[in-house]
């Protein structure tokens, strides 16, 4: 690692947010990208859609190459305090109480649920009774 890193803040890192000034922070490292704008083969807003935040997943998310990797190593200028960086939060949906669509009370489908499948049963029996008379 490098001696004597400089120690930026993401709201330092957001000012450089334009194709004159253009700063992104890939895992936990500030890069100075300016220079590479005009040459990025996703072209320019790609990285200037990565600016003012933790752009790691999108970098990860493309796939690059070890030697572009590499090349990131001459456009590092420090390193990213972690503190600054807002903590990812999974997205949980909010409980809802379970929807009845028809609004017919719980209690009449469990009656529903239970004399239904008995009449046919009684149905059946009675049929079959009734054919066997015959």
């Amino acid at each position: 690692m490098r001696e004597e890193a400089k120690i930026f803040t993401l709201s330092e890192v957001s000012k450089h947010n334009h194709a004159n000034d253009c700063w992104i922070v890939i895992s936990g490292k500030v890069y100075n990208v300016t220079k590479f704008l005009e040459d990025h083969p996703g072209g320019d807003e790609v990285l200037l859609s990565s600016t003012g935040k933790d752009a790691t997943d999108d970098f990860e998310d493309v796939g690059h190459s070890e030697s572009a990797r590499e090349m990131m190593e001459q456009y590092y200028v420090g390193e990213i305090d972690p503190t600054t960086i807002p903590k990812k939060t999974k997205y949980t949906p909010p409980k809802q109480p379970h929807y009845n669509q028809d609004k017919t009370s719980e209690f009449i489908i469990k009656i529903l649920q239970f004399l239904v499948p008995l009449a046919i049963l009684g149905l059946a029996v009675g049929i079959r009774i009734y054919t066997k008379a015959a």
